[in-house]
């Protein structure tokens, strides 16, 4: 049961089941809220987590890859050099008349339905005076549209007067750490460096739930590559048949559809220029997908020209088709070798590496996770409404909040310390819940609301034969089975090994 249509009423049911079931709600709420800051309950944290560890999973271990973990805080120095202090800006525009700010490119794309993102802020003031855009709060008249840098400042130390940032990105640990890490590890090409945390972005408009914050979490990698030797991808015959949605420059200048393609035609016909960055790519669409996000949902969109972030000589941003229209969850840059180059001219330390004797300056492919996006998006396409009297999420089972929920059908008679047996049994290898409030239905109903795939029954039958049962939230149907088989059960469940219908 796919669900591809996400409406704005669904979105808005999704929103109220996030903010009364503790799994996202607005950061210091009792006050009014911080615009652009989200803090995860109870629920939320868990499904995050475990969104984290499958990228973990499929990303980094068992790759050449290193893990990392650097400060939020970090020097004007470093900004300055990686050309933050510069280039990282967006468009802002001021309402003459209540003085209300904007973001110019999405104002003019909510106004008239045209995406003029990356276009130079003379074009964008032209486009509002030409079809006479107003401000949405009180229909005054737009001022010329300006650069805004997006860096959060600070100041360090007890008298001030030392300017550091909040990072935008976690990418910049990474390059200011190299030789650290290529010492300490002492990698060779090609090699990866992941990093998990938050970033910071001093938004203009932050707006849509989880779309647009201010803090949010990123998961990167750098992978460090031969420049000439960018084909050098040892699993790339792993993933060369994927079949992925492009929407190239051409047919965005000439307003035409994206592309199906598989990846090996695509790096060979130079859609994709080269075979690292493509393998991420292809790896995004088969991760996105194994989360609840059809692949109908997810598409590539090949940056313009004027688009193109500074450090970058190519970006493809893998987008997800939102209620609003499509949206960027994760960016994939070939940054080349901007970043190394620029902080060795600007900290005055070689970062180059030696490959047979020859000094070399890595070339870099960035695949640039966003957790909130599709965390969001996950939401949205786990949410389901039928005929069982209450909405609920169908997650996978590997990032549901629990695996499953434990419930004595009464509690008494011995029924609940029995449970209670059969809990702590599961707790050591699962996420499992334990609820004997209420009738076995509203349990039921409170564990599918929350994503929770199975539900252990245990009833007066359990006290005679030692077994219980299991419910499938999916199909609402039940198995018998003993106690001493759960665990390798529910391991195979969770492990998608087997389906609730060929449990034995």
């Amino acid at each position: 049961m796919i669900k591809m249509e996400i409406t704005n009423e669904i979105v808005e049911k999704v929103i109220k089941v996030c903010k009364r079931r503790g799994i996202i709600f607005p950061t210091a709420e009792i006050y009014g809220g911080l615009a652009g800051f989200f803090d995860y309950g109870p629920i939320g944290i868990k499904i995050k987590r475990k969104i984290i560890e499958s990228w973990r999973e499929f990303f980094v271990k068992n790759e050449n890859i290193f893990e990392v973990e650097g400060n939020i805080v970090l020097p004007k120095e470093v900004f300055k050099a990686s050309g933050h202090l510069e280039s990282f800006v967006d468009p802002i525009t001021q309402c003459e008349k209540c003085k209300s700010l904007f973001r110019a490119d999405q104002l003019i794309e909510d106004a008239i339905g045209e995406f003029v993102e990356g276009l130079p802020t003379d074009k964008l003031t032209e486009i509002i005076k030409e079809k006479n855009i107003r401000c949405p709060s009180c229909k005054g008249e737009l001022g010329e549209v300006k650069y805004f840098n997006l860096l959060l400042k600070t100041e360090v130390g007890p008298a001030g007067g030392k300017i550091a940032y909040l990072r935008p990105e976690t990418a910049q640990n990474i390059f200011i750490n190299f030789k650290r890490i290529v010492d300490s590890t002492r990698a060779k090409l090609p090699f990866g460096i992941a990093q998990i945390g938050l970033s910071f972005r001093n938004e203009i408009s932050p707006r849509r739930f989880l779309i647009r914050l201010r803090s949010f979490n990123q998961m990167e990698i750098e992978m460090f590559l031969d420049p000439e030797n960018l084909e050098d991808c040892p699993k790339f015959k792993e993933i060369e048949n994927v079949e992925i949605k492009i929407l190239t420059q051409e047919a965005q200048k000439k307003g035409g559809k994206e592309i199906k393609i598989k990846i090996k035609d695509a790096v060979e016909k130079k859609i994709i220029p080269n075979k690292w960055l493509a393998y991420f790519m292809a790896k995004e669409v088969i991760w996105l997908n194994s989360l609840g996000i059809p692949v109908k949902a997810i598409r590539f969109r090949h940056l313009l020209p004027e688009e193109t972030p500074h450090y970058s000589k190519g970006n493809f941003d893998l987008e997800i088709k939102f209620n609003f229209g499509w949206k960027e969850s994760i960016g994939n840059a070939y940054r080349g070798d901007y970043d190394l180059k620029r902080h060795s001219k600007y900290s005055g330390i070689d970062l180059s590496i030696a490959i047979n004797g020859k000094k070399i300056i890595p070339h870099v492919i960035e695949p640039s996770f966003g957790i909130e996006r599709p965390f969001f998006a996950i939401l949205l396409y786990c949410f389901r409404e039928d005929d069982r009297g209450w909405s609920w999420f169908e997650f996978p089972p590997k990032i549901a909040p629990f695996l499953a929920g434990v419930f004595p059908l009464v509690s008494k008679n011995g029924l609940d310390k029995k449970a209670k047996e059969v809990y702590h049994m599961l707790k050591n290898c699962f996420e499992i819940f334990y609820d004997e409030k209420g009738s076995i239905g509203k349990r039921y109903a409170r564990a599918d609301e929350i994503g929770v795939p199975f539900g252990i029954t245990i009833d007066h039958q359990t006290l005679q034969d030692e077994t219980v049962t299991i419910r499938d939230r999916d199909s609402k149907k039940q198995k018998r089975v003993k106690i001493k088989d759960l665990v390798n059960i529910l391991w195979k469940l969770m492990n998608e090994e087997i389906k609730f219908e060929e449990i034995k």
